[in-house]
């Protein structure tokens, strides 16, 4: 059984017959998908590579966003977090470590890492706070106050 050829035109219409062609539907969609993962795909503005990704969760409390980001090995001097009024931003660089020998197996990435959120409400950036125990970075960055209706005393 042959397949339907694609048109070059990239018309989901078969020419004449006025009949669907699903396989010619299903190469558009998979041709637009792909295209769109490429054009999403992050890299990093330092490097022609992707950005590793490290784990990370985001919780949100009455008070605050509080983001844990797996960041094993790494030290504090690597690591770069940066707030804005609807962003959080953890980058770094996770080295090769110098061991004595030959390199026989790579199991661990290295190289830059990002983790990106944007936040549905505004924050207040100069109380984020920061801590690296264990290998987990906790980011806890506070909401900003919103404005509480109140009843207005009408004067004269």
């Amino acid at each position: 059984m042959n397949l339907p050829s694609r048109h070059p035109s990239g018309s989901l219409w078969e020419r004449g017959t006025g009949w669907p062609r699903p396989m010619a539907e299903f190469q558009e969609l998979f041709d637009r998908m792909n295209h769109f993962l490429e054009s999403a795909a992050f890299t990093s503005p330092l490097a022609e590579t992707p950005a590793l990704a490290p784990p990370a969760d985001l919780h949100e409390t009455d008070e605050a966003y509080v983001v844990e980001c797996e960041l094993p090995g790494i030290k504090r001097e690597d690591i770069d977090v940066e707030v804005g009024e609807h962003e959080v931003s953890i980058s770094g660089e996770l080295r090769e470590s110098e061991q004595a020998g030959a390199l026989r197996h790579r199991g661990r990435p290295t190289g830059r890492f990002e983790y990106r959120a944007l936040l549905p409400v505004d924050v207040r950036s100069d109380d984020v706070t920061a801590s690296l125990t264990d290998g987990i970075l906790t980011v806890t960055i506070p909401k900003a106050q919103a404005a509480k209706p109140r009843h207005v005393e009408i004067q004269g």
